[in-house]
């Protein structure tokens, strides 16, 4: 099911019926569009709208805080590896780091070109950061894949697939790090157990404040929006 309920102070929230949720739960998305309220199948709507009501005031202020979108484009600065690089327009085929800027080609669209260029660079060195960790681990992967995601930064499946968000690129390199040592470490661990954390840990040891990093600044790398 999806639906939608518009609350008495004017917000419009998405309803989405879920057979594996055990509770209702209220999420804002972390760079724009609706809220979203999820329903077990054992939830009615009268029971979900009733929530949502009692939820509302802290929905708008969660509304209200979320960071204004960025949209790339020349003389912009976009976080590349943790550092802000101006994106300048140059004579040449491909984009090109160069410092504190991101040269790109100066025919094409800035937006695609930039996007392009961040999924290649995080497909790079998430490559690298897997490779390296599985081999600490001693057990290897299936496959990378990339998506923009927004509920989190990486997964790992029962057989050895692990997917990440390719925003991961904007982020300082040990946050990436830490990410792909996370979603490894779930080769042998496929829960959060405390096994699975000793693991992360004996993969990255000072992996906190990688973690810390993402749950204050994540939503940072959220805002940036690529189609010129």
């Amino acid at each position: 099911m999806s639906d939608s309920i518009v609350l008495g102070n004017g917000i419009e929230v998405r309803l989405r019926r879920s057979s594996r949720a055990r509770r209702m739960t209220l999420r804002v998305p972390r760079a724009g569009g609706e809220a979203v309220l999820t329903l077990p199948d054992s939830a009615s709507l009268t029971d979900g709208r009733r929530f949502a009501e009692e939820k509302r005031d802290w929905l708008q202020y969660a509304i209200a805080r979320r960071p204004l979108e960025r949209r790339v484009a020349p003389g912009v600065a976009v976080p590349v590896a943790g550092r802000p690089r101006v994106v300048t327009p140059a004579e040449l085929p491909c984009p090109r780091l160069q410092e504190d800027r991101l040269l790109c080609p100066a025919r094409k669209s800035v937006g695609p070109v930039v996007r392009a260029f961040l999924r290649h660079y995080a497909h790079q060195q998430l490559q690298g950061a897997c490779d390296r960790h599985s081999a600490a681990l001693g057990r290897g992967y299936r496959v990378i894949a990339l998506r923009d995601t927004r509920s989190r930064w990486g997964s790992c499946s029962s057989d050895g697939r692990l997917m990440f968000s390719w925003r991961l690129a904007m982020a300082p390199p040990e946050v990436l790090d830490y990410v792909a040592a996370h979603e490894v470490a779930h080769l042998a661990h496929m829960d959060h157990s405390a096994r699975f954390w000793a693991q992360v840990a004996a993969l990255m040891p000072d992996f906190q404040a990688s973690r810390s990093w993402l749950r204050n600044h994540g939503n940072d790398l959220m805002i940036w929006k690529f189609r010129d």
